[in-house]
């Protein structure tokens, strides 16, 4: 009872003391400069369908993962392995340090590995949890329809289950912020320290990116890849293609990062690996075929707390003048508890 109950809420034992806690995002923005823009394995960001409107109650079985069998990067980066049963699928999370709750949501195609450079720093400050959206990663790959508000309703359950009650900072990444301001929106003024948005998108997929001459001029492509997708034998040959990792090596070499030499071969692996689970082509297809999902914009009324966003100003895949970008750069106009940066330079 005393394993989950620290499983739970944080508690770090006796031999443990963290530094004073600082502001939310005082340790935060030095520390997430380093490579955020783990994407797709395809050249866009996910989307995804409606699956359901309300939220059910989350199961409360809890396991730490036995030392003996989770992964060497457990004790290399100084963080724990932990599965959670929720709506009766398995979802998998990292914990690490001490203090208020900071809650780091991954990108489409990603998993919790993508902050691997960031949770052992953050760690010195707070209690970092880092979660395996369900569909990727090391969580569960059911077939259904995925959507923001399945990942919406499964982050607030999480929330609800781990922090308890203290107010969270959320980090999100791409379709993985998107996710968070969701969060944010739907979580009561005292569940939400704050919110960090790195490079996020502004909708599931290509084709809600509207006001983008970029994506307007492939929209016909776009809706035939869907329908292509739709095609069993077309979408397995296509995943099988993609997932390659001679393929994700080169994605990660020329597209996500924009430097190559931060591309490993532990991180080729690491987003290798959950494409071969049973389940995964078909996330893939609901993903990238699924609607758009909701706009930043449609959410900001319901937004609460301070804001901070960080944009990589190399980034290609979701550019910062792109509609998402100069909506989120505007934004400290009017609204001023949004706090935007830009990141210069190569990393």
């Amino acid at each position: 009872m005393m394993l989950q109950h620290n499983l739970r809420h944080g508690s770090c034992g006796k031999a443990f003391r963290p530094r004073a806690t600082p502001p939310p995002f005082q340790a935060i923005l030095p520390r997430v400069s380093r490579p955020v823009r783990l994407v797709a394995l395809a050249a866009a960001d996910a989307g995804v369908n409606p699956f359901a409107a309300t939220s059910s109650t989350s199961s409360s079985t809890t396991q730490q993962i036995n030392p003996a069998s989770s992964s060497s990067s457990d004790e290399k980066y100084g963080w724990s392995s932990h599965i959670w049963k929720w709506r009766g699928h398995t979802i998998h999370y990292k914990t690490a340090g001490c203090g208020e709750p900071i809650v780091l949501v991954h990108g489409f195609g990603l998993s919790s590995f993508h902050y691997r450079r960031n949770i052992p720093m953050l760690a010195e400050n707070y209690k970092v949890y880092a979660i395996d959206l369900l569909g990727f990663g090391k969580s569960s790959k059911p077939i259904l329809q995925y959507s923001m508000e399945l990942w919406r309703d499964l982050l607030l359950d999480f929330n609800a289950e781990f922090l308890g009650g203290k107010p969270a900072v959320m980090v999100g990444n791409s379709i993985g912020g998107l996710a968070c301001l969701m969060v944010n929106a739907a979580s009561p003024p005292d569940a939400i320290r704050g919110t960090v948005l790195l490079n996020s998108a502004g909708a599931m997929n290509n084709k809600g990116v509207i006001g983008d001459w970029r994506i307007l001029a492939v929209y016909p492509l776009l809706l035939l890849i869907d329908f292509l997708l739709s095609i069993p034998a077309v979408s397995a040959a296509l995943f099988n293609n993609v997932r390659t990792r001679d393929n994700i090596r080169q994605v990660l070499q020329n597209g996500v990062y924009r430097n190559p030499s931060n591309v490993d071969e532990e991180l080729v692996e690491e987003v290798f690996a959950p494409s071969c689970d049973p389940g995964a082509r078909e996330v893939f297809v609901s993903v990238i075929t699924g609607p758009p999902g909701p706009k930043p914009w449609a959410l900001m009324s319901d937004v609460k707390g301070p804001l901070l966003v960080l944009w990589g100003d190399k980034d290609t895949l979701t550019p910062a003048d792109g509609p998402v970008g100069r909506f989120l750069k505007a934004l400290p106009e009017r609204r001023p508890e949004t706090t935007f940066k830009m990141l210069e330079g190569e990393r």
